[in-house]
């Protein structure tokens, strides 16, 4: 019999049974990547079963495809938390490029996750019907932002707002992606905490002195 979300009690609730599953899949998927996650230990790390996955999910690849979705809406909702349209265009960098790169400080799992994804070329997120619309309030802000700048005569024109975003997330990236080799290499720990702190801040300031005027 196809199990269903009531199959399992009274007191199930299918909302959080498919919270849980995302949530341990996605260091699951973080640690070992699509080949190397089992749909079984994810399975024994959750109030569900290995069927129950698949009713929710459908396959391996559905729940990857899910884990990458759950992963970009994640840091866009707190995006808009910020509300940096409420802020002067200065401060709003500064706010929008700290928190992307304290965010991506503390969930490492996101960056693994983007860095298997690129591995992949791609491959599943282009399967996704929503990815593209869950990235596109993040282009937006910054249009809104780089827009007010330019018309207070704060930053330069004819800069390109997926070119900043690439920009920032680039910067914010390489601390967490890097931060192994780069402090093995170069014998600093990046991720300690005066040179988390003076880093967090050149980030900011490298921003913001390309844009301005």
């Amino acid at each position: 019999m196809t199990p269903t979300p009531r199959s399992r009690g009274r007191g199930n609730d299918p909302a959080a049974t498919r919270q849980n599953i995302l949530e341990v899949a996605i260091r699951e998927f973080a640690k070992k990547g699509l080949a190397g996650a089992r749909i079984d230990e994810i399975a024994a790390q959750t109030s569900t079963s290995k069927r129950m996955i698949y009713y929710y999910f459908r396959s391996k690849q559905g729940l990857y495809l899910a884990v990458l979705e759950k992963s970009y809406r994640d840091i866009r909702h707190i995006e808009e938390t910020l509300h940096l349209e409420s802020l002067p265009p200065i401060e709003a960098v500064r706010t929008l490029v700290g928190f992307t790169f304290d965010y991506q400080a503390a969930n490492p799992n996101f960056v693994r996750l983007v860095m298997n994804e690129n591995m992949q070329n791609g491959r599943y997120l282009a399967q996704s019907a929503s990815i593209k619309d869950l990235n596109i309030p993040a282009i937006d802000g910054i249009r809104e932002i780089y827009a007010r700048g330019c018309a207070q005569g704060l930053f330069r024109p004819g800069l390109d707002p997926i070119d900043l975003h690439a920009s920032i997330s680039a910067l914010c990236f390489f601390n967490v992606s890097n931060q192994h080799t780069f402090s093995l290499i170069f014998k600093r720990d990046i991720m300690a905490p005066e040179a988390y702190a003076q880093r967090r801040q050149n980030v900011i300031d490298m921003i913001l002195r390309y844009m301005l005027a």
